[in-house]
């Protein structure tokens, strides 16, 4: 049987106007303009050939009619309300499991997620961060490693983020020393971490100045740590670029000697045996992101 409806925006406009008895406080409930409200209701008349509100100036009142119809559609709204939220609440949780390092998390994920969710925002990224290789694909729908070491074979695993170490410090600090060529840290303080030990004398060996000795040095746990201290001005650290690039692009970092680069091992992200649709999805959005970056310049992170 086919039954036929009134316009629903129509008598969603009515029942708020209804319920306040004002036009004005409708559309302010609805966002939309006071005369757009009465452009509604005009139609939802038309449509069913009664007046629904008495029109005296600046106010309005319901006729018999009105709240006859007023009394049983927004009973009728409230009912479908309770149904879309009945049938929604015991829809699957939609989660997407990310197994990072705490320094890649910090640094390069926690700062594009806005991102992610802006395009997906029925997706909840769940981000799990550990040092150890992901070996098990039990916990998690997707990883993002360095390298190709210690990948479940169960995974299928997908290049990801090309990198290289480089000189960081923050713009004041720069400002206050001008380092324009390796040797001018030779008075400052190196930050640096020891999940990350050897990339000072590594950088200092590929740009052939390995005779630089800092002033001072200060050591932390992660380079996510080394990186605040950047941030507040301690020194300067040798660190991957995927780890400051955003940090760079909003002009809280910057790199002094742009063009002396040490090339390091690349990403790699791996999708788990047993990882939901939603993953796909965020590994989509990793490759538009990649290409994104691509486009920008540089494809580092």
């Amino acid at each position: 049987m086919n039954i036929s409806l009134p316009p629903l925006n129509a008598v969603r406009a009515f029942v708020a106007a209804a319920r306040h008895q004002s036009f004005t406080l409708a559309a302010n409930e609805l966002h939309i303009t006071h005369s757009a409200i009465s452009h509604q209701v005009k139609a939802l008349e038309s449509y069913m050939g009664v007046r629904l509100f008495d029109r005296r100036i600046r106010q309005v009142s319901l006729t018999l009619e009105g709240l006859r119809f007023f009394t049983q559609a927004d009973a009728a709204l409230k009912q479908i309300a309770n149904a879309a939220q009945s049938v929604m609440s015991q829809m699957p949780e939609r989660v997407v499991r990310i197994n990072v390092r705490p320094s890649f998390a910090v640094r390069w994920l926690i700062p594009r997620l806005p991102e992610f969710i802006a395009q997906y925002p029925g997706i909840e990224p769940h981000v799990l961060t550990t040092t150890l290789s992901p070996e098990s694909a039990d916990d998690f729908d997707i990883a993002i490693r360095r390298g190709l070491k210690g990948w479940s074979d169960a995974m299928q695993v997908s290049p990801f983020i090309d990198d290289d170490v480089c000189l960081v410090m923050s713009p004041a600090f720069q400002a206050r020393y001008c380092v324009t060529d390796p040797g001018a840290l030779a008075g400052l303080t190196l930050l640096r971490s020891k999940s990350r030990k050897g990339d000072w004398e590594a950088w200092l060996e590929h740009v052939g100045t390995d005779s630089v000795r800092p002033a001072g040095q200060m050591q932390f746990d992660h380079v996510h740590f080394v990186l605040q201290a950047v941030e507040d001005g301690l020194g300067f650290a040798a660190v991957p670029f995927s780890l400051i690039a955003h940090d760079v692009a909003l002009g809280r970092l910057c790199c002094p000697l742009p063009d002396m680069r040490l090339p390091v091992t690349r990403y790699y992200y791996g999708v788990g045996p047993n990882a939901t649709a939603e993953a796909q999805y965020f590994t989509a959005w990793l490759e538009k992101e990649l290409a994104r970056q691509a486009t920008s310049g540089r494809v580092t992170g």
